[in-house]
């Protein structure tokens, strides 16, 4: 079964585009980029798959330099014909070969009437190899693992899809759609994941396959490694990231003995990767978000599953009728921000929290969004609102009356004040909609 994902309808309106440029998909291996451009094929006459792991294939991008020749040998290799009909030419792991990626501007430069998509995991390591990559002749895009809509999506629930889109969400499907959520939470995003989950309809068989997802991720960034000390630092920091309660401290990471510069290197080699980002804070009270390097990061996986899977709480977590208060609230934390980045396919985003740090008196909120003017902050936490304390002291400073809680319970907005007497609106938003924030922060400000 083949599961549709969002970034389909980007590509789709990539296709209809007059000033159409090769299209460079990336994302951390095994979160579907080959099965999502092999899907798309379908929508072209012709369509021909190039794959730079082989070698057949790697082999006209090294002996040939000319994109006509290269063009013309892709095509007499597949057996294709050149024609006018509408063709997709997709390299996939483009990664393996630096000449590949120097050629995508020629290909668009010389052959506007043909599509090009090429995709690649490790990207950064090989653009190191690349003295001219052709930035603003390619439009370069992220995939994701599945978020909650496309985990619905799979289900075949377009009932509950269509109630979730409603903003706000109505009350009467709210139970239904967090018990799902609950189990997307367990498992997580990892397309391969999900396709075992919908075939034996059960969790139980799904460790092998975070297994074999980890070790993939050990093999390929260690590959990148500088010496034998870079790959061992990496290897310690995919086993022991997942145990980090919080914000991190370089040195020592993991209760080891390394250097705070040699943990840095392997941790920023792993972020490129997409394995495991780092995210700094921001203290800014209005736009932009500036991130603050000097002050300690989180660290986000790649998907909240292998999270689970990792500090071996998935067992813990069936049953729980509310996520904030498992494992210190860390794990929906996790998964909420994970589903906010999932909606932005710019290579350079990234999601950003907020801190204020001052002798006797730190804070912290664990989302920051955007929205024209406003930087909006959001928690991710049961309990009253008089709990809210770091996002009571936001609001106090900054140029706006909004705040947005994520929480178990169903929508509503409130009018309360902080402990100082400044008034401001909350809005209490189900955590199963963590993928529809912008459209809630928006429909909130507007309303309100």
């Amino acid at each position: 079964m083949i599961y549709r994902r969002k970034l389909y309808q980007n590509l789709l309106e990539w296709k209809k585009s007059n000033n159409r440029k090769p299209l460079v998909i990336r994302g951390a291996r095994q979160v579907g980029k080959s099965t999502l451009v092999h899907e798309f094929g379908k929508e072209f006459r012709y369509f021909i798959d190039l794959n730079l792991e082989k070698s057949q294939d790697k082999k006209l991008f090294v002996r040939l330099d000319n994109a006509a020749d290269i063009i013309n040998a892709i095509f007499l290799s597949k057996g294709i014909p050149l024609t006018d009909e509408p063709t997709l030419i997709f390299i996939d792991e483009i990664q393996e070969s630096p000449e590949a990626i120097k050629m995508l501007r020629y290909f668009y430069e010389e052959f506007p009437d043909l599509f090009f998509i090429a995709a690649g995991s490790l990207l950064e390591f090989t653009l190191k190899k690349v003295p001219a990559f052709p930035v603003g002749r390619v439009k370069q895009i992220v995939l994701h693992p599945f978020d909650f809509e496309e985990f619905l999506s799979a289900l075949n629930r377009k009932d509950l899809l269509e109630e979730l889109e409603n903003v706000p969400v109505r009350d009467y499907a709210h139970d239904t759609i967090l018990d799902l959520f609950h189990d997307y939470a367990i498992i997580g995003g990892m397309p391969e994941v999900i396709k075992r989950y919908m075939e034996e309809k059960t969790m139980i068989n799904l460790g092998e396959i975070y297994d074999g997802l980890w070790q993939s991720y050990r093999d390929d960034v260690e590959k990148y490694a500088s010496n034998s000390t870079e790959r061992k630092i990496i290897r310690h920091i995919i086993d022991t990231a997942p145990f980090e309660k919080d914000r991190i401290t370089l040195a020592g990471f993991g209760n080891s003995n390394y250097r705070s510069r040699e943990v840095g290197e392997a941790l920023r080699s792993i972020d490129m990767a997409r394995i495991i980002q780092i995210i700094y804070p921001s203290t800014s009270l209005e736009p932009p978000a500036t991130r603050n390097l000097t002050r300690k990061p989180r660290l986000q996986l790649v998907d909240t599953g292998l999270l689970n899977y990792s500090i071996g709480h998935q067992a813990e977590m069936i049953g729980l009728e509310d996520l904030n208060g498992f494992y210190r609230g860390k794990i929906i934390q996790h998964l909420v921000t994970q589903q906010l980045q999932a909606q932005n396919h710019s290579p350079l985003y990234k999601p950003v929290f907020w801190v204020r740090e001052k002798a006797n008196s730190n804070s912290e909120v664990d989302l920051l969004f955007q929205y024209k003017k406003f930087l909006v902050p959001i928690e991710i936490k049961s309990g009253s609102h008089g709990t809210l304390r770091s996002l009571h002291q936001f609001i106090e400073q900054t140029n706006h009356k909004y705040g947005v809680r994520l929480l178990a319970n169903k929508f509503s907005v409130e009018s309360v004040k902080t402990p100082n007497g400044t008034p401001f609106l909350l809005m209490n938003l189900p955590y199963y909609a963590a993928s529809q924030i912008p459209q809630y922060v928006e429909w909130f400000i507007t309303h309100y």
